[in-house]
């Protein structure tokens, strides 16, 4: 089998399923299987997942993809896992990106004037979003996980690192993975030993750090390589064909995640609430961008079906009415507090401007409009300091809602691109995988799909309908406090 006719398999494990996806040299891209796992909530505030049940669903994924050549992984980015080194036993659940069970933590340290340690070294604020303080509760609130750590015998890191140590027998993450735990050193690609020592993770304890495109072991259950790992928002990046500096992808999943290549360097925004990370690093280039995150998206959305607002997704493609927001109705979806620019736990949910005759179908227009007008907000923060493309790629499940692409093009007064499917980060995963496959030889990505649809803003959301939402926003933060 020549390299022209293997294929790879991409697993993209989510936060709320694990897929796989075949890519062949000739650009056929399918799903080839999909597993949903439990989410934990223990405690308001609180996000676990079961690493058992993870592992055993990627490698359920790993089992359908007969016949590859090699694999690629991407995971959650910030949720972390802690296991006995010895036995491979996980601790403790593992704690989500969205848990908040540290921002005691992060906001005493505030309190103390350690963001400004963080943002120079790191390159983030001080969140419970990042996984430095969550790594510390597990040592200081998991029985035996400070004596294991005391014997040298607790292997503790992100997701990534669980499942290549049990997959493959190789303790390791990517450099990508690394950037978003608030302990790497964005400029020298390492463990930084102030920032260890800031929250207390012994340094010694984390995995090392490779390049995304690599050698990661031998999947031993199906004699598989594992050549990719990263990040899903940066697969998903990769996945858009975002390479230049000034292109820019948002995915709508649980949250919505807007990214933007910035190029070799990484971007400096200490007081936009912009999160420089890093894209990937393919052999020794090191490829940066800037992260503008919104907690809640097609998270918001489930809610509102949970709440019975509507019951079939069909249901809310069109609205008759002018939008809820130009009606005097809008929703803030700060339902796990505020992300990019804000950076505020405090904040809570907020729909304002109801009265008798508002309907179920208002409140679910609204938090569409919520969901675009916060992603416009953090698509601003970028714009201000790296000059964006004039259109933007979108996926993820609500770029399928027709009304909600064009307010989003209407929000960003830009044209707003659908690629032909709407699993880029399955797809970014995947090209980064037949990269890792090509390393000695052709190092091309195969062609894909051209774009499924354009959207041109047809009525640019003016001044005052912004500056209406952000003042609504402001009247969501602080609620948490009281």
């Amino acid at each position: 089998m020549t390299l022209r006719t293997q294929s790879v398999v991409g697993i993209d494990q989510g936060t709320t399923a694990t897929k796989a996806y075949r890519l062949s040299a000739d650009g056929d891209f399918q799903k080839v299987c999909s597993v949903e796992h439990r989410q934990i909530y223990p405690e308001p505030g609180w996000v676990e997942l079961d690493p058992r049940e993870l592992l055993a669903n990627i490698e359920r994924c790993l089992d359908s993809a007969v016949g590859v050549a090699g694999a690629g992984m991407d995971n959650q980015g910030e949720t972390v896992i802690a296991w006995d080194a010895d036995s491979g036993e996980p601790v403790y659940n593992a704690i989500v990106w969205q848990d908040n069970r540290t921002r005691d933590v992060t906001d005493r340290l505030k309190s103390e004037g350690a963001e400004k340690v963080t943002l120079e070294r790191a390159g983030l604020p001080l969140d419970p979003y990042f996984s430095a303080s969550k790594l510390r509760w597990i040592l200081d609130h998991v029985p035996g996980a400070a004596a294991l750590a005391k014997r040298g015998k607790l292997r503790l890191g992100t997701s990534d690192a669980f499942f290549l140590d049990r997959l493959c027998g190789r303790y390791a993450t990517d450099i990508v993975t690394a950037s978003r735990t608030s302990l790497m050193n964005l400029e020298t690609g390492e463990w930084d030993a102030e920032l260890c020592r800031l929250f207390g993770v012994p340094m010694h304890l984390l995995s090392p750090i490779r390049p995304s495109v690599g050698e990661f072991g031998i999947a031993r259950r199906v004699n598989i390589p594992i050549v990719a790992g990263i990040v899903d928002q940066q697969a998903a990046l990769f996945g858009h064909g975002c390479r230049t500096a000034g292109q820019a992808k948002i995915t709508f999943g649980t949250g919505a995640f807007a990214l933007a290549v910035t190029g070799s360097k990484p971007v400096s925004a200490p007081d936009s609430g912009l999160l420089p990370t890093v894209a990937w690093r393919l052999g020794t280039q090191t490829i940066y961008a800037v992260d503008g995150g919104v907690y809640d998206a097609g998270s918001a959305l489930d809610w509102a079906r949970r709440l019975g607002l509507f019951s079939q997704f069909a249901e809310i493609e069109a609205f008759e009415a002018p939008s809820a927001i130009g009606r005097g109705l809008v929703f803030v979806p700060a339902l796990s507090g505020l992300a990019c620019p804000y950076w505020d736990r405090s904040a809570a949910g907020l729909w304002l401007g109801m009265g008798l005759d508002t309907s179920s179908g208002d409140l679910v227009q609204a938090v569409f409009e919520g969901v675009a007008l916060r992603s416009a907000q953090a698509m601003a923060a970028i714009h201000a300091r790296l000059p964006l493309e004039s259109s933007v790629s979108i996926d993820g499940g609500l770029s399928r809602n027709p009304y909600f692409s064009q307010f989003l093009a209407n929000a960003l007064n830009r044209t707003v691109v659908i690629p032909a499917t709407a699993d880029l980060t399955g797809l970014g995963i995947s090209q980064l995988a037949y990269l890792g496959m090509s390393l000695s030889g052709d190092a091309s990505v195969p062609p894909v799909a051209a774009p499924e649809r354009t959207i041109v803003p047809r009525a640019p959301l003016s001044d005052e309908v912004h500056e209406r939402f952000a003042d609504a926003v402001e009247r969501a933060r602080g609620w948490r406090t009281h």
